[in-house]
């Protein structure tokens, strides 16, 4: 496959863009890296790919990077249109990158993740989606399980701040409720959708760090994971949407749940900057279509220069040009399209709370539940911003202490686990494959039921099939990451 002009032939300050095919029968491939070395390009961020997922592509090269700079959002850019989107950034080719806050043609809220690294963007990515969420009527229940760092504007800007694992429990317990009251109430009225505010707002229920929720060894990661499955099941036609933001490097951190892994599989997912374990998990779990490439997102936008330790006049300066933002939006129209979320705050850290991102929230108190919902919510949702609340978190620690207490004496000291949540421990936890032999040993010993490796093999099978496990050999077995 050959390519042509090269960059020493294009005029400076143009942007030129390349439609590229392979024959018949065969699926386009190409290699960033190689790509920049054809065109003499020492900044592969001056050049764009997206595919069909088939045979054709198209390649833009930019004069620079055209997503090293984003402006702050308009106030029209954070109204939903008629499709229920936002505008949340721009793609390399400066067209708008929306994201649905509520699918108005369905009737349905939406179900979303939001996938991020240390220091990727994703705070400033949930701040901006809360602030579109209070103008645009929508009640935020926002989950911060970094004892409310992630988001600190937040405070007073959404309906319900949770800012513990028992008190973000509580609150999927409440929506849970909300949403149960709402079904058997419109179900009474004959309405099998949702029309913001006829006469109900549109409930988000958003949780920051989930995978301190969910993941392995997590106090509630039962009820967790059990919760949030249900509240995809219930709220969706009822006006009650689920997010959930983490950090997670696969999704076996986020619940384990073959449901929870469908619900991702139709709603809106955000990519950041991403860990290689959990490209490889979104394509093996179907979250992209396989094949699908995706150009990793740097650290940081400045290009590598090599300079000779005699030259002269070496700037050693260590520049920003962070990457911070910049994503694929997976459930979007272009999903292999890099795009970059707005500047959301101040360009430097604040010493307190950041003006720029409260002025984004907008004036007024958050809008709140209906008050024919308010039963239904309880005691948790009265309790909210209160001293009352420390009580209610104190009461869900000595249940979940009890419960914990029963479950071992019913199993003489033994952990109650399925058996395939007790292998994906095992293989998680593995550096290198492992026969069946190998995993039932290692599972006879954590204090479960003892289990037969008969079992185990067949066991292996299904989360084979299912793709939770991978055959890395004849009679070898890994977790898939």
């Amino acid at each position: 496959m050959s390519i042509a002009p090269t960059v020493p032939g294009i005029p400076d300050g143009q942007i030129v863009e390349l439609r590229v095919e392979v024959p018949p029968g065969q699926v386009i491939k190409y290699d960033l890296a190689a790509l920049a070395s054809a065109f003499e390009i020492t900044d592969p961020g001056r050049i764009a790919v997206e595919t069909d997922g088939s045979r054709t592509a198209l390649v833009t090269i930019y004069p620079s990077n055209p997503l090293a700079e984003m402006p702050p959002p308009s106030e029209s850019d954070m109204l939903m249109d008629a499709y229920g989107r936002i505008v949340a950034g721009r793609y390399h080719n400066g067209r708008p990158a929306r994201r649905r806050l509520f699918d108005p043609r369905t009737g349905s809220a939406v179900r979303a993740l939001t996938f991020g690294t240390t220091g990727a963007g994703k705070s400033r990515t949930v701040q901006y989606i809360l602030a579109c969420e209070k103008r645009n009527g929508i009640v935020s229940w926002y989950g911060d399980l970094k004892g409310g760092q992630s988001a600190p504007e937040a405070r007073g800007q959404v309906d319900w701040l949770a800012t513990s694992q028992e008190e973000v429990i509580l609150m999927l317990r409440a929506a849970v409720a909300v949403a149960q009251e709402r079904q058997a109430r419109y179900a009474a009225l004959g309405r099998n959708a949702f029309v913001i505010g006829a006469p109900d707002p549109l409930l988000s229920v958003r949780i920051d760090e989930a995978n301190r929720l969910l993941e392995k060894g997590a106090p509630y990661r039962e009820e967790g994971t059990y919760l949030v499955k249900e509240l995809g099941r219930t709220g969706r036609s009822v006006g009650v949407g689920e997010e959930l933001d983490a950090q997670a490097s696969h999704l076996e951190e986020l619940g384990g749940s073959d449901t929870l892994r469908a619900m991702l599989k139709e709603g809106e997912v955000t990519l950041l900057r991403w860990s290689s374990s959990m490209m490889r998990q979104l394509v093996a779990d179907g979250l992209l279509p396989a094949g699908t490439q995706l150009v990793p997102i740097p650290k940081s936008l400045k290009p590598r220069v090599l300079r000779s330790q005699f030259a002269d006049a070496v700037d050693d300066d260590d520049d920003v040009c962070d990457t911070q933002g910049t994503a694929y939006l997976l459930s979007g129209s272009h999903p292999a399209s890099m795009m970059r979320h707005f500047r959301i705050g101040s360009i430097l850290p604040m010493p307190g709370l950041d003006p720029e991102i409260l002025a984004l929230y907008g004036p007024g108190d958050p809008h709140r539940l209906e008050a024919t919902s308010n039963e239904a919510a309880g005691e948790a949702y009265a309790a909210r911003g209160t001293d009352a609340m420390a009580a209610l978190c104190e009461a869900v620690k000595e249940e979940q202490a009890k419960t914990t207490a029963k479950a071992q004496a019913g199993k003489g000291g033994r952990g109650a686990q399925l058996l395939e949540d007790r292998i994906r421990v095992v293989l998680a936890e593995a550096d290198d494959p492992m026969t069946p032999d190998e995993i039932a040993s290692l599972v006879n010993a954590d204090g479960g039921p003892d289990v037969r490796v008969g079992s185990v093999r067949n066991r292996l099978g299904m989360l084979a099939d299912s793709g939770d496990v991978v055959r890395a050999g004849r009679g070898l077995y890994e977790i898939a990451r």
